[in-house]
Parts: C-alpha cells; sequence; structure tokens
C-alpha cells in the first residue's frame, strides 16, 4: 500500500516562505507525474505547480515567480518551495503522484498567511 507523506506546513507571515516535502513509501510504477493542490473549505481542489517525468513544469498563474516544485526520482519525493507568500495562498494543500494507471494523495498539511 502506498501512502504519500506530507511535512513542511505551518502558520507563517506575509512575505515570509515554507517548504513542503512529500515522500511516497512503498514503489510506483512508471510515475507520469508529480504535483501539488490546495483546497479551502467549500471550494475545489486546484492545482498549484505539477512535474512530469522528463521534468517539465507547471505553475498556476497566481503563484508563478514564487512557487518552485522539485522531485527526487529515485526516492520518489516532491518538494514545493513557497517565497513570497501572501494571505491567499491560505489553504490545505495536497501531494498528488500519478502512475501509469493509479493516482494517490497525501492527507494534506495546513499552510496559514497572516497579514
Amino acid at each position: 500500500q502506498v501512502q504519500l507523506v506530507e511535512s513542511g506546513g505551518g502558520l507563517v507571515q506575509a512575505g515570509g516562505s515554507l517548504r513542503l516535502s512529500c515522500a511516497a513509501s512503498g514503489s510506483i510504477w512508471s510515475i507520469r507525474v508529480m504535483a501539488w493542490y490546495r483546497q479551502n473549505p467549500g471550494e475545489q481542489r486546484y492545482l498549484v505547480a505539477s512535474v512530469l517525468n522528463d521534468g517539465t513544469t507547471y505553475y498556476a498563474d497566481s503563484v508563478k515567480g514564487r512557487f518552485t516544485i522539485s522531485k527526487e526520482n529515485r526516492k520518489i519525493t516532491v518538494h514545493l518551495q513557497m517565497n513570497s507568500l501572501k494571505p491567499e495562498d491560505t489553504a490545505v494543500y495536497y501531494c498528488n503522484v500519478d502512475g501509469l494507471i493509479d493516482r494517490y494523495w497525501g492527507q494534506g498539511t495546513q499552510v496559514t498567511v497572516s497579514s
């Protein structure tokens, strides 16, 4: 049973930084994409950043230039470096890994940015 374990969330003041990490326990066959999503209560979960197996990255417009996604293939780990945080970045952040067939989610980690 594969599990994704997230760490690094917390409370930070506007303008500060946080680094989220997500590590998989177990093997995932043929990873296609690793990503971070975020969600607030009553809202849909939406994609913040992703990195494909070939290293191609995607960022939501709202985080471009502030967030950086990176991965470590051998350890099935994905990070999200978040700089210049804004109150509107407050959300629960979820790690996601898509294999050839299966999709995996972390349990979520709360990020709160105070003004």
